[in-house]
């Protein structure tokens, strides 16, 4: 860092106040779009601490060994190292969950299936048995079970560090008792019926995966993104196995990529399913689709 830029931070040096100001220069000149909350957050989980002790008085010293935490965290996300990794966690429908990368990170996109299961069974009692294919950190099938109280739940994924790591969240939050989780291919080991099917495929068309942001281009497991040439060869998979998942009644709930939402409706017709609606995300692309 220059001299200038140095001088730049108000705050002495080896300060809260002097190592987030440097830390945000660095993370605005690699184009990272939230600097000073990025900054922040690697601070305060360096420290050990809430960003709001940081906030309150920013020229405390920080701690040599906080600083060289801190020191590491930034470069790892100056390499685009997803912040969720580096933290060790990241929240999806305002619960916690531990993440790896042997998965996904939960992404406020996929609460849109959340909410169209909501939607599909407003009596919260209907719902008693849930499946979650590709269940990576468990977020879907653990976000539904803390709506449905009444039901029971099993997440597969063919990913057995994914499985485990799925089993620990149900543990972190509770639920354990109420969620079980299988190394497997997609439904193959599955003999069974449920009300709501949840399945968050992968859907990047092979050929665009390259082309994917450095965060997970580089750092999120390619199982999980990549849906062959046409994006659409795990719907194939699932849709086809769906008749005999459903049990009386139930609808599935798939997360979609932009533009799917059709192809996918044809798939679903092709095995005597029917649309039964559709959510968009926060952004407005189609997410979520509901079938039964």
């Amino acid at each position: 860092m220059s001299s200038a830029a140095t001088r730049a931070c108000a705050d002495p040096a080896g300060t809260v106040g002097f190592f987030l100001c440097r830390a945000g220069q660095h993370l605005r000149a690699a184009a990272i779009e939230t600097p000073r909350l990025e900054a922040r957050l690697l601070l305060a989980h360096a420290m050990g601490c809430r960003q709001e002790a940081l906030l309150r008085d920013p020229r405390a010293a920080v701690p040599a060994e906080a600083a060289a935490r801190f020191g590491d965290l930034l470069r790892r996300r100056l390499a685009r190292e997803p912040v969720a990794l580096l933290l060790g966690t990241q929240e999806f429908w305002s619960l916690p969950f531990a993440v790896s990368p042997a998965t996904l990170i939960p992404r406020a996109d996929s609460e849109s299936l959340i909410e169209a299961a909501l939607e599909a069974f407003p009596d919260r009692a209907a719902v008693r048995r849930v499946l979650d294919l590709g269940t990576g950190t468990g977020c879907l099938l653990l976000a539904a079970l803390s709506e449905f109280p009444g039901a029971t739940g099993i997440g597969i994924d063919r990913v057995p560090a994914a499985a485990a790591l799925a089993r620990e969240n149900a543990r972190r939050l509770g639920l354990a008792d109420r969620a079980a989780f299988l190394a497997s291919d997609w439904a193959g080991s599955i003999k069974a019926r449920f009300d709501l099917v949840l399945c968050n495929p992968p859907y990047i068309e092979t050929y665009d995966i390259a082309g994917l942001m450095p965060e997970v281009a580089r750092y999120e497991p390619v199982s999980a993104l990549d849906g062959g040439a046409d994006g659409l060869a795990a719907y194939r998979h699932v849709v086809a196995a769906l008749p005999e998942l459903l049990a009386p009644g139930g609808q599935a709930v798939l997360e979609l990529g932009q533009g799917q939402r059709a192809a996918v409706e044809v798939l679903a017709r092709a095995v005597g399913l029917e649309p039964r609606g559709h959510r968009a995300d926060l952004g407005g692309v189609e997410r979520a689709l509901r079938i039964g």
